[in-house]
This record gives C-alpha cells, structure tokens and sequence, in this order.
C-alpha cells in the first residue's frame, strides 16, 4: 500500500514478456510514429510555404497537424522506450506530464475538428458570407479559443486527478498513464470528484460531435443538389472518412474515461486506447489531404525544390 504522497513512479503495462514481442512492439510504434511525423510535418511545412495555401481551411489544418504531432509525441515515445529497454518505470512527474499534455493536445484537437466542421459548412452552404464569417481574424480568434480550452481543461483534470489520494499500489495497467487507470488506484471513493467532472466534459464533447454530425449533414445535403456527380463523390470521399475519424476518436475515448472504474478488460482497454490516441493522428494526414489538390501539388512543389536543393 502507498500513498501519493510518497509514490515515486508508476509501472506501466508491458506489451509483452518476451524479447521478441517487446522488439516487435517497439518496431510497430517505431513505423507508425515515423510516419505520423513524417506526414504532419510535410503538411505544415507545405501550408506554411506555400502562400496559396494561406487560407482558413489550410489554417486550421496546420494546427491540426500540429496538434496531431505533439499528441502522439506525448503517449509513443515512452512506451517505445520501455519496450526497447525491457522496463516498466515512468516518475510520477513524467506521469503527470504526460496526463497533461495528452489532455490539453486531444482536447484542442476536438474543439477544432468542430471549427473545421464550422469552416467547411459556411464554405459549402453559406459562401457568400465566408469572408465575412470567417476572416483572418475570425480564424486566429476561433484557433486561439480552442487552444486555450484545451488547456484549462488539461490543466483542470491533471490538477484534480493527482489531488486525489492513491493508496492502491502504483501499477497502470495501460501503455500510457491514463486517467481512469489512475483513479482505479485511488483510495475508497475519492476519485468521485473526477469521474463527475469526467461527465460534465464528455457531454460538452458530445455536444460539439452532434454540432459536427449536423454540420456534416448539411454539407451533404447541400452537395446532392449539386448537378455533377464528380462533385457529389469528392464531397462524399471528404466527409465520411473525416466523420468516421471523430465517430472513432469520440466512441472510443468515452469508452474508456466513462465505464465504470470496477468494470476491467485489459486486452480491451488496450485496443481502445490506441484507436483513439494512435490512430487519428496518424490518419489525420492522410484523411485531410489524399482528396486535396492543392495541398498535393504543394507536396509536390516541396519534393522537388528538396531534390534541387540536394542537386
């Protein structure tokens, strides 16, 4: 038994018991988190070079991308390591550190995949009123709103979570330190707090994803009055894979943060926590930019003014 007061670290789950699986584990992760960083960081790269690219849409896509490269910093590169060094250990300072961090990057991610959602339905069924709707300094205003609420929220739920008492060991049985392995640690039914500031906070989050739903509707509804079928498939090819990733990132983590704390099934809660704190960063890239011409010829542009330049 321990208290919080006096932990030290946390013991994080290991993926695997044998050599082989650890180093496998590691390569996994390894590949994924190069990747997500090698796509993110052309996307940035190309929005900020290219000025043709200087618009709402690729603005707030550059913010996601940089949310999208510090969210999967936050939660792979320690597991990498524990796997790669056959160890478990995270200090409790790195514990909530990275708490923090992943709730501030996620959170901001959320509230601007609601912006986007804004942005593209005022583009499609509102034109006329998207220079006005939607300025330069509109857009500063609505990224900068949701940056700073994603951290008061990590800032709040990092502050409460560790203000807790833990007095049930100090074994995370997740890959990450994650909230609601924390509180199965706490002691009696002092985590009750948080659970409930837990709720209050997904039914804002469920607000925000039927604001993206409804949006999302009326873009397509828009695009089915439009006469080329061309145009209805590009518009349908964006939508429903950009929805599927929020209907995967909302249904997972409210899996996770709101069952109930005595309800347990590692391999499952393993599962859910790297479908939604692996996969959309890593498919956010791909997802924003595969139907994207002009962000494709801004990749383009980039790869041959860096073949000339190594010429």
């Amino acid at each position: 038994m321990s208290n919080s007061s006096s932990l030290k670290e946390f013991l994080l789950l290991p993926f695997a018991d044998t050599r082989e699986l650890q180093l496998l584990h590691f390569s996994l992760f390894l590949a994924i988190y190069l990747a997500a960083l090698l796509a993110n960081g052309l996307i940035i790269t190309a929005v900020a070079g290219d000025h043709h690219l200087h618009t709402p849409m690729y603005f707030f896509l550059l913010n996601l991308s940089l949310l999208d490269l510090g969210s999967i910093s936050t939660t792979l590169p320690k597991s990498m390591h524990n796997s790669l060094w056959d160890t478990r250990d995270i200090s409790y300072l790195e514990c909530a550190t990275q708490i923090f961090f992943f709730l501030f990057l996620f959170s901001t991610e959320f509230y601007l995949l609601t912006v986007m959602a804004y942005d593209r339905y005022v583009a499609i069924c509102r034109p006329l009123h998207y220079g006005t709707l939607l300025g330069s300094r509109a857009c500063v205003k609505m990224a900068a709103a949701a940056w700073a609420s994603g951290l008061l929220y990590g800032l709040l739920h990092t502050g409460n979570t560790f203000s807790i008492p833990l007095c049930q060991g100090n074994v995370v049985e997740q890959f990450f330190c994650e909230i609601p392995q924390i509180l199965k640690l706490s002691c009696s039914d002092s985590y009750v707090r948080e659970v409930g500031l837990l709720v209050v906070s997904f039914c804002l989050a469920l607000g925000c994803f039927i604001f993206i739903v409804v949006s999302y509707v009326q873009i397509l509804a828009a695009v089915l009055r439009i006469p080329s079928e061309q145009g209805q498939h590009k518009a349908f090819s964006m939508c429903l894979p950009h929805l599927a990733v929020v209907s995967l990132f909302v249904s997972t983590a409210m899996f996770a943060y709101l069952k109930p704390l005595s309800v347990s099934f590692p391999a499952l809660d393993l599962v859910v926590a790297i479908l939604y704190s692996v996969v959309p960063p890593a498919l956010n890239p791909l997802i924003y930019s595969m139907r994207n011409k002009e962000l494709k010829d801004a990749l383009r542009k980039l790869v041959t003014w860096v073949q000339c330049l190594q010429q």
